[in-house]
């Protein structure tokens, strides 16, 4: 008697909330019971998942941007069933194998001004390795990072995260500074301390959807270059066409020193972080035949993870997915900009491709004030949760709260979506907020709970 899936999915089924709740995380299945999101889904293909009553979700959140390719992209299932019939020599260690070479060709190749690359597992291993290359090559101590800035949750990634809701408990870490995004002159005071040796930086920052001032990356860059302090630009989720261009720091007329890609170049299978690199900050981490192991990692160039990006980048060339973000997110931002003058807590829309944020302000009329203010004396970010809750209990459609304490709804969906996909987010959407207007009914109800919640946790 072997191991069989299907029949210990089948034996187990529905049983996952009750798991996590005993032996995992303890509060994941409590926040996801609280708001409404405890759905079981079975399946999934494309944009959407399908939930074990039969129903189909749109997903407007793509895996935390992981999904660029929709979910079970057949390409990239063909090449991990051919990989497992080709029964791989893996994991060698002592070996140059293929695959790795093949995709640090096919990355060095996208990535323009981008020499080398290296091979990890995921967006914030990515980072550490930016943040270990660019001391080591500088001699420089520091990494300077954004207000607001998300690079990843283990320690050196950790150190550059702007959010203090993540690093609190977890100190100290390692040394940086944070400084405004946008803000040349805090970033100048900082460099002229002369201990800094990289500033990262996301080209747009994921927490909140924030777009930098037009023209701020490339000065940020001439400050750098003057004093000797290299750029890591974050790719992890704005990265491989999410942005409209393959790189979103291609738009800005960047020329980075390191730039870390993870999410999408997994084609959603299996984890894969890369950090992209020039050849002289790769020369001098790997300075001699002494050093040829001293950074490494056991399963960062696995075959199977390898087989996935490659099968990734080359759907994303085939099917031209780039142009389609570019092509989908303009038609989502015009009609969502075109709602912002009829709903008086339609703030802003921002953003460039397939990501995009929807941020909400207080209200002005009177009929609409006293929700507005219980949701934020509540907990701020009550108010885009309840869009949130709204839009995934009508309407099947799968969202994100962009950040904590943030009312800002952010929009990563699947680079393959179309025409259809889109007028059906819109449409749901102006229901949703047509429904917040009104200031009672299922909306505010829903804000009522969440209000319960916020003042019991």
């Amino acid at each position: 008697m072997g191991f069989d899936l299907a029949e210990l999915l089948a034996a187990r089924r529905g049983e996952g909330y009750g798991l996590h709740a005993r032996y995992g995380n303890p509060q994941l299945a409590r926040i996801l019971r609280t708001i409404g999101f405890d759905t079981v889904y079975e399946q999934a293909e494309g944009a959407f998942l399908v939930g074990a009553d039969g129903q189909r979700y749109l997903d407007f959140l793509s895996g935390f941007g992981v999904f660029g390719l929709g979910r079970n992209h057949p390409v990239v299932r063909q090449a991990l069933h051919q990989y497992l019939d080709a029964q791989v020599a893996d994991l060698v260690q002592f070996d140059c194998a293929l695959l790795a070479g093949l995709l640090a060709e096919r990355l060095v190749g996208k990535a323009p001004g981008m020499e080398r690359a290296y091979f990890a597992n995921s967006g914030t291993e990515a980072v550490e390795t930016a943040l270990k290359f660019a001391r080591c090559a500088t001699g420089k101590p520091r990494v300077l990072y954004a207000d607001h800035a998300f690079h990843g949750l283990t320690a050196g990634s950790l150190s550059v995260n702007g959010a203090q809701e993540f690093r609190a408990g977890f100190g100290p870490l390692l040394p940086g500074g944070s400084v405004a995004f946008g803000d040349l002159g805090a970033l100048a005071a900082e460099l002229r301390k002369g201990d800094v040796a990289a500033f990262i930086v996301e080209p747009i920052q994921g927490k909140g959807v924030f777009l930098p001032p037009d023209g701020y990356l490339r000065e940020a860059q001439e400050l750098l270059r003057k004093h000797k302090a290299l750029l890591i630009c974050d790719e992890v989720q704005t990265g491989l066409g999410r942005t409209g261009d393959f790189f979103a720091y291609q738009a800005e007329g960047l020329e980075p020193d390191l730039v870390t890609v993870a999410k999408t170049l997994s084609g959603g299978f299996v984890p894969v972080g890369a950090t992209l690199g020039k050849e002289w900050i790769f020369q001098k981490v790997y300075s001699s035949m002494d050093r040829v192991l001293v950074h490494d990692s056991t399963f960062g160039s696995m075959a199977m993870a390898m087989t996935a990006a490659l099968a990734t980048l080359s759907v994303l060339d085939d099917e031209d997915l780039t142009a389609n973000a570019a092509r989908t997110g303009d038609q989502l931002l015009t009609g969502l900009k075109e709602m912002a003058g009829q709903y008086e807590m339609l703030a802003d829309v921002r953003g460039r491709g397939l990501m995009i944020g929807i941020e909400f302000g207080k209200a002005s009329s009177l009929r609409l004030k006293a929700g507005w203010s219980m949701l934020q004396a509540a907990r701020k970010g009550l108010f885009s949760q309840m869009i949130v809750m709204a839009l995934y209990r009508r309407h099947r459609i799968l969202t994100q709260v962009s950040g904590d304490y943030l009312e800002v709804v952010k929009l990563l969906p699947p680079l393959t979506i179309g025409e259809r996909e889109v007028e059906e987010f819109l449409a749901a959407f102006a229901d949703v907020m047509e429904d917040a207007h009104k200031g009672t009914g299922m909306m505010w109800d829903f804000g009522k709970t969440l209000v319960k919640q916020a003042r019991s946790s």
